[in-house]
């Protein structure tokens, strides 16, 4: 989420409506398409983060255990939940998108309903993942 905030969305803004959708549609199809790595690194950390908790609950003293409470509302919260509902919909939606068959104004159109709301989004999500970050890094540094 980070490197599509600062590097990859920002590198397709300046490409015409088309090429930006379609660069897109590239770089989605990789996910969609379950590279491996990628499905490690997004199912992984839901397991760790799983884990940590059902371990940490049972045996972290008070302040420890809101730190890793927080650190789980965080990234459940704020990073799985809004991708599920927002941002992997309007993946789809770009992937559905024939993109040849479309004239100037509705490359103009699709560009509009996905460009603006899923890098809101993004942000969001890297926000809360940042914060989730942090709250297991207090956590760790206090052990």
């Amino acid at each position: 989420m980070f490197a599509f905030a600062i590097v990859v969305m920002p590198g397709l803004r300046d490409l015409e409506d088309g090429a930006l959708l379609r660069a897109f549609q590239r770089i989605d199809g990789v996910i969609q398409d379950n590279q491996p790595l990628f499905m490690v690194m997004w199912v992984g950390s839901i397991v760790a983060l799983l884990g940590a908790l059902g371990l940490g609950l049972a045996s972290l003293g008070t302040v420890d255990r809101a730190l890793l409470v927080l650190a789980s509302v965080a990234y459940f919260g704020g990073v799985h939940a809004p991708t599920v509902a927002i941002n992997i919909p309007l993946n789809n939606q770009v992937q559905s998108l024939e993109l040849a068959n479309m004239d100037a104004a509705e490359l103009r159109a699709a560009r509009t309903a996905f460009e603006t709301r899923w890098n809101r989004w993004n942000t969001i999500r890297t926000a809360f993942a940042l914060a989730s970050v942090t709250f297991m890094v207090i956590l760790l540094v206090r052990g």
